[in-house]
């Protein structure tokens, strides 16, 4: 029977679940390996296992319920072992890693924060911006609407002003809260968002993080923001490979 593994943490955690429910269905039992200092929080993995939102959903708070009560390495979702043997061996063999890792991120949490332009509010910013834009766009309403090579033109330099915004923007909010931030890391670009970005916060300056993102939606009105979090530490496992090695893995259970 395969492993399937949902994070490393100290053998000493406070609160390891044995007994609590995980992916599959009916839901895997999950149980605890540890090897020295360290434990792995694993149960048998389903076969044929695919990013469900049920399954989605059962790992994410397994991690939660870890993550409450101490550090804990998440692993992506789909992480799936050999057997058990194969994990312990590695929690034997990457402990120091591991345990270095555990050090580094002990009481932190993480933020993810995407970002996309309010269309109606960040074309009203392009022309107020832009003298060229607002020149063309006042001479084409002027002439009944402007030719047809006018229209092209408006079209071609705004789109370029918001291009070149989105990228402005997206520095700005990164800035903005990378100072409340033990660590960054920004996510891939995916269509609809201008920013993604993880940050790394000390569960004692949450509300702060909290506050200072409340303060860019004020100062960035053409943008809107969504937090996700707090949440296990997906983006800041590194540096070196978190997943035991052996194990196949999927779909990130921190995503949106």
């Amino acid at each position: 029977m395969s492993t399937y593994v949902y994070g490393i943490t100290a053998a000493s955690h406070p609160s390891l679940p044995e007994g609590m429910g995980g992916v599959g269905d009916p839901p895997r039992e999950i149980r605890v390996l540890k090897a020295g200092e360290l434990a792995a929080v694993v149960s048998d993995a389903p076969e044929g296992l695919r990013p469900k939102r049920k399954d989605l959903l059962a790992h994410q708070n397994v991690l939660s319920e870890i993550g409450a009560a101490g550090c804990v390495l998440p692993m992506r979702f789909g992480s799936v072992a050999p057997d058990d043997d194969t994990v312990t061996g590695v929690l034997g063999e990457r402990a120091e890693h591991y345990k270095e890792r555990l050090r580094e991120l002990d009481g932190k949490v993480e933020y993810n924060v995407k970002g996309s332009h309010v269309e109606e509010a960040v074309l009203h910013r392009v022309m107020a911006e832009n003298p060229e834009i607002r020149s063309l766009a006042e001479a084409n309403r002027a002439s009944g609407g402007g030719s047809y090579d006018d229209k092209i033109r408006l079209g071609e330099l705004v789109a370029a002003a918001v291009q070149a915004r989105e990228g402005e923007d997206a520095g700005e909010v990164v800035r903005a809260l990378s100072p409340l931030a033990a660590a960054v890391s920004e996510g891939p670009q995916s269509t609809g968002w201008l920013v993604n970005a993880s940050f790394l916060v000390a569960r004692d300056e949450a509300e702060r993080f909290l506050a200072a993102v409340e303060q860019a939606r004020k100062d960035l009105p053409h943008l809107e923001l969504r937090v996700n979090g707090p949440l296990p530490p997906y983006s800041f496992v590194e540096p070196g490979p978190a997943e035991p090695a052996g194990t196949t893995a999927g779909a990130d259970a921190g995503a949106e």
